[in-house]
């Protein structure tokens, strides 16, 4: 544990682990700012230290994680023609599914003031789920002009699905349930199938 005065090397980033952590053993009821600061080996007070509360913290969280999968999306224009198409969206919406996801959309849902403070760093436009179908779309048409990928496939449509898809297993998975992983790797296959 790290004594009282010392600084907490990537604070931030180590008490988000340790929330996954928290929520993905005992699920959205477990989660206190005790859990979290025990989880990560770290004074008690650290994480009041960094955000307002339990709701902010939340909230960032969730933020974090998907602006992290918006950049691994828009990263996808670096991959035009390399690999494959399926592996290389499947990268993308499989981290949406990642870190807890599920886990950490049951969280965000038992915390309306999380909720609230999510929808408005969204609406100010904070990265999220339309950020993401926007690279998947702009990723597909240019993979589509060279010819990896059926002529006859619809980018924004085959991203909407995927995206859509994805947010329908976060906001419909919990701890216990069966990994949405394989089903989302079907759906990629399913889609570029055209």
């Amino acid at each position: 544990m790290s004594p009282r005065g010392v600084a907490t090397p990537d604070v931030r980033e180590r008490l988000f682990a340790a929330a996954e952590r928290v929520v993905e053993q005992g699920g959205p009821g477990a989660l206190t700012s005790r859990s979290v600061t025990t989880e990560a080996g770290c004074a008690k007070g650290l994480l009041h230290a960094h955000f307002a509360g339990l709701d902010e913290f939340v909230a960032e969280l969730c933020l974090d994680r998907f602006a992290r999968t918006a950049a691994k999306a828009r990263a996808l224009s670096g991959l035009i023609g390399q690999g494959t198409v399926a592996d290389n969206l499947d990268a993308v919406v499989l981290a949406l599914l990642d870190s807890g996801g599920p886990a950490l959309s049951g969280l965000a849902l038992t915390r309306p003031a999380a909720t609230r403070r999510i929808r408005e760093a969204l609406e100010g436009g904070a990265p999220g789920f339309t950020a993401i179908q926007e690279a998947v779309t702009a990723y597909l048409a240019e993979e589509q002009e060279r010819g990896r990928v059926a002529a006859t496939l619809d980018p924004h449509t085959v991203a909407l699905a995927l995206v859509g898809t994805a947010h329908h297993l976060l906001m419909t998975s919990w701890p216990g349930t069966p990994d949405p992983r394989p089903a989302m790797t079907r759906l990629v296959a399913a889609l570029l199938k055209g």
